[in-house]
């Protein structure tokens, strides 16, 4: 069942989404729940699922704010940032105060940030691995992602309804990202160190890619059609570069530090192949419908945040009974237990204050209306 606020949504967005999520299950279920990599190469490679999520986000927030720039129309900063806050806020800190109350649950790490990082969204900067609420990380990326992208568009585009600024921008701050990686695997640090894995500045540039479908949409709007006529083209494409990219970042080839230097980036490009093929009407992406896949796209926000305490807190039962988290079953227990988490958070907390955003912040004060945009 789907809400009120909820309007007509493009199968092949939803799909990308429940697969983001679907991967992001597989590779936490291996290291929070089996402690073994049990999926194969798909499980080890599932931490590409955050990676999808940010290119979906470029091109959903980037079509936001750029829609009215090419328009010529001043960006609505007010209602933009009051939907973004509706919309990410009260999950967030419904699971956050889980974790600064249960302090001594199983479900904490080895330490914790101090509780103001979390409230400004700078937990990510220093963060290492084994600490508190580490997932929390790409949201950091995201709403840091949503503060600076509307102060770039109105300095760059503005309502000169010229994108060029922007696509210089663009093309540099994807280099200053592989740069950064780059410089980073020179100093010991390689892409999965947590201080390049969890840093701003070496994963913000897989936002881009999808920010600049956004510009082609609006900016190009011809080449972006012809694009978009060739949607199976596009899948298969990106499907190719993204087995290619993520096989090459998993065993490091062809070496070191090309597979950490520029991994990441060409993944977020594989996505964003993907993406074009899912915005395509003639395209398998929107024309099979997977089943569940609509579902596990609305919730996927509300599961991605309480599926690992959840897989957390059950990995001591599971010990204790002696009962094999490889064991098929297992699995599709451990995993309907973070899913059906995430549903409950999506349905007590978060389905209000959508209700809440579409009455008081209407799409169409702030948005162009839009299918697309409308699902955000």
């Amino acid at each position: 069942m789907r809400p009120a606020f909820d309007n007509t949504r493009l199968k092949g967005l939803d799909t990308l989404r429940a697969l983001a999520i679907a991967l992001v299950l597989l590779t936490h279920y291996n290291g929070f729940v089996a402690r073994d990599s049990i999926f194969g190469f798909i499980g080890d490679v599932g931490w590409a699922g955050v990676d999808l999520f940010f290119v979906l986000s470029g091109y959903l927030i980037g079509n936001q704010l750029l829609a009215p720039a090419a328009r010529g129309e001043p960006l609505a900063l007010k209602a933009f940032f009051a939907r973004r806050l509706l919309r990410t806020l009260p999950n967030y800190y419904v699971v956050l105060a889980v974790y600064l109350l249960l302090p001594h649950s199983v479900i904490w790490g080895k330490s914790m940030a101090p509780a103001w990082r979390y409230f400004s969204f700078t937990q990510n900067f220093g963060l290492r691995y084994g600490e508190t609420f580490t997932h929390s990380w790409s949201l950091c990326i995201e709403e840091q992602f949503y503060l600076v992208l509307p102060l770039v568009v109105m300095a760059l585009v503005g309502t000169r309804r010229s994108p060029r600024l922007l696509w210089c921008a663009i093309v540099a701050a994807i280099g200053a990202g592989m740069a950064t990686r780059g410089i980073g695997f020179m100093n010991g640090q390689e892409a999965f160190s947590a201080p390049a894995y969890y840093s701003t500045w070496a994963r913000f540039d897989e936002l881009l890619p999808g920010v600049a479908i956004a510009v082609l949409k609006n900016f190009h709007r011809g080449l972006f059609d012809c694009l978009l006529k060739h949607g199976n083209a596009l899948l298969a494409a990106g499907l190719v570069m993204a087995g290619a990219v993520l096989y090459g970042v998993r065993y490091e080839a062809p070496n070191p530090f090309l597979a950490s230097t520029f991994g990441f980036s060409l993944t977020a490009m594989s996505f964003a192949l993907l993406t074009c093929a899912a915005l395509s009407p003639s395209s398998l992406l929107n024309r099979v419908r997977v089943p569940g896949a609509a579902s596990l796209a609305l919730w996927s926000y509300a599961v991605y945040l309480v599926h690992k305490p959840v897989f957390m807190a059950l990995r001591p039962a599971l010990e204790s009974r002696g009962i094999d988290p490889a064991a098929p079953l297992t699995i599709v227990a451990v995993m309907a237990a973070g899913i059906c988490g995430g549903w409950l958070l999506y349905r007590l907390v978060e389905m209000p204050f959508m209700r809440l955003r579409a009455r008081w912040f209407p799409a169409a004060a702030a948005l162009p209306a839009s299918p697309v945009l409308r699902s955000v």
